[in-house]
């Protein structure tokens, strides 16, 4: 029998019999290994143990200990779902039934929405077959064969499936759980050895979708459950998700008086006063950080010809996301990015080599045709704005540039108490431009993170086709991630839109775009932070940041000098005139997570006082109103952060 050469992570390699199964290999290494094996990692590529080895490879066993193992979980509970659900409503329809970051999801036809007792159902099934150590098995079928069982089983959803993912091919991939009469999907796999293998699972909820997310299609119900390697992990995922139903920024936002929706408008938030506030602070602190970097602020057209989104080459594959306008017989569009308009507004005028950089920025309404149905608060919304900026640059000055723009970047989320992390993602299989350009942009992106000292991870072929660029992930007080921050290279545009400047030669030269935002949509931003802090905003950022409270109408005249006080002062102040008794206009207060209240009686008013109470911190004493702004404003310059630098602001409030 021939033998094949199995190369092992430690270096060492073993001959082995061609056929020999990747649990076999695990077997030979140690029965330990064998024993804890979930599937293989082959010259690259995740397999299932009972993949055979028919030629020389290196080969690793995965584990739970492995990086691929908690896809691995998923996508296999994802199934095991599916054979729950179909083994509970006979004549069930299933779509697809992917792992995702969270956990998972499948799609299924059924004759009705699922109800909450359904799911308890699902699950308590897909335990039952979970003790029952049920093998998950590949078997290749002939294509025309696979297609004619699934049809006859009344599945056309997968005969379209092998349609369009296995033309030109004879055989297919399908996975049984024990049998094709208990479970089979057609699907690549891999997945774990045996249902066995699964202990750390939930069913989430249900929810209604569309078959390839296209409304013109058959309806489904979308359920959603996540896994685990480990108990420990479910359950503080499970309380991660309690966390962030308490956060919602749709329920708080209505809370606190922030913003609504209406169906006349879907998509575009209406920013109520205390929600404008917000907004206003959060644009103009950006304006503060980034006059200071050399940067002008710019207006540009909201509506532009079509001929600019085919100059930019957004018209040929972004015009489904766009709001169309006609107009004496020309058609418009509303802008769903600057970077057009700042190109034209760089080739208004010519240019020169000392000029650069060049950096606009702007924050005008952009809009976005996005679907109905992934409309969700304001992390997806229609109308929005950004901190956006563009940086005209030599290709002498980008890693000055981006090193720039990375220090921007940790200020701002410094100033947040966002913890974030950085990826360099370089240049893809197909790309634009010359390689030699490329590996100069990327050394360049690569020597500006080295030198401002972040550590960073790198994405390879995961750039844009026009350039490199970093992203940033932030991550809120519970722990979840949020890509905010890009910086990227654009050398596409800047020959789209013929710019140029004169160098020191005299010549001209074509010069390096840099998108960038910091903290990306504002509305976007808003949600991340109102869940991040649990509305209870750092006196800073808070829409209300001190609310006088007389104790009765008799002090209403004083309370209200205090708050014309507070406001001449520049703090954000409001006065409580109801007719209520203190106690509770405290409680409503602290509801609405106004950073300080200042309770005003006879005491204080003879005394020209206030009576200060923290959100926090419970009755601070007396203090006079002068004492009391220089403290807030010190409090407000410092961005909740102690004099050496550290935060002063909770993990969680």
């Amino acid at each position: 029998m021939s033998q094949v050469t199995v190369r092992l992570p430690d270096g060492s390699s073993r001959k082995l019999p061609a056929g020999t199964l990747v649990s076999d290999v695990a077997e030979e290494i140690s029965p330990r290994l064998a024993q804890a094996a979930l599937a293989g990692v082959v010259d690259g590529k995740l397999v299932d143990l009972s993949y055979p080895l028919e030629r020389d490879a290196s080969v690793r066993i995965v584990t739970d200990k492995s990086p691929e193992a908690l896809r691995l979980h998923r996508h296999s509970a994802a199934h095991l779902m599916a054979a729950a659900v179909t083994s509970l409503f006979p004549g069930t329809q299933c779509g697809i039934g992917p792992a995702t970051d969270e956990g998972f999801f499948y799609d299924f036809v059924v004759e009705r929405p699922f109800k909450p007792e359904d799911l308890e159902a699902i699950e308590q099934k897909m335990k039952e077959l979970a003790s029952q150590d049920l093998v998950y098995e590949r078997q290749m079928w002939p294509r025309d064969e696979a297609k004619a069982f699934f049809a006859e089983r009344g599945e056309p959803l997968k005969v379209q499936l092998i349609d369009e993912k296995t033309e030109g091919e004879t055989e297919v991939s399908c996975y049984t759980i024990k049998d094709k009469e208990t479970f089979i999907d057609f699907c690549v796999g891999p997945h774990v050895p045996t249902t066995g293998k699964l202990k750390a699972f939930k069913v989430l909820t249900a929810s209604s979708a569309y078959w390839k997310g296209d409304a013109r299609n058959q309806p489904m119900q979308r359920v959603y459950g996540t896994a685990f390697l480990s108990d420990k992990d479910l359950k503080a995922h499970l309380t991660q998700i309690e966390e962030a139903k308490k956060r919602d920024h749709r329920k708080l936002g209505r809370e606190l008086g922030l913003f609504t929706f209406h169906q006349w408008a879907p998509g575009a938030a209406f920013w109520m006063d205390k929600g404008t506030a917000l907004y206003n602070t959060l644009a103009n602190y950006m304006r503060e950080v980034l006059f200071p970097a050399g940067y002008v602020e710019v207006k540009t057209p909201l509506i532009y010809n079509k001929a600019l989104w085919e100059r930019s080459g957004h018209w040929s594959f972004y015009r489904p996301n766009m709001f169309l306008v006609e107009s004496e017989g020309e058609i418009m569009s509303l802008k769903p990015m600057n970077c057009p308009g700042h190109f034209l507004l760089y080739a208004s005028d010519v240019r020169s080599y000392r000029e650069l950089p060049i950096r606009f920025h702007e924050q005008t309404p952009l809009h976005r045709n996005e679907a109905s149905g992934v409309l969700s608060g304001l992390t997806r919304v229609r109308q929005f704005s950004q901190d956006d900026a563009h940086c005209f640059v030599t290709q002498d000055q980008i890693g000055e540039e981006v090193e720039r723009l990375i220090r921007l970047v940790q200020r701002v989320y410094g100033d947040f108490g966002l913890p974030y992390t950085a990826k360099l993602s370089t240049r893809p299989d197909e790309f634009l431009g010359e390689v030699a350009t490329w590996d100069h942009a990327e050394a360049q992106l690569k020597a500006a993170l080295d030198r401002s000292g972040m550590a960073y991870d790198l994405n390879e072929k995961d750039g844009a086709f026009y350039g490199p660029k970093i992203d940033f992930d932030v991550t809120d007080a519970i722990g979840r991630k949020w890509q905010c921050a890009t910086i990227q290279l654009d050398y596409m545009q800047p020959e789209n839109f013929d710019l140029k400047y004169i160098g020191a030669d005299n010549t001209e030269h074509r010069p390096v775009v840099i998108h960038r935002a910091i903290i990306g949509s504002f509305e976007r931003f808003i949600a991340i932070l109102i869940e991040h802090y649990a509305g209870a905003f750092p006196l800073w950022l808070a829409p209300v940041q001190a609310v006088v409270l007389p104790i009765a109408d008799r002090h209403l005249p004083y309370a209200g000098a205090v708050r014309d006080q507070l406001e001449g002062a520049g703090l954000r102040a409001d006065l409580d005139r109801r007719q209520e008794k203190i106690g509770y206009k405290i409680r409503e207060a602290q509801l609405h997570k106004v950073p300080f209240m200042l309770v005003v009686g006879d005491r204080e008013a003879e005394t020209r006082t206030v009576s200060v109470r923290e959100r926090s911190g419970g009755d601070k004493g007396a203090s006079s109103i002068d004492a009391f702004i220089a403290s807030a404003r010190d409090e407000i310059a410092r961005k909740g952060k102690r004099s050496d630098g550290a935060s002063e602001l909770p993990a969680a409030s």
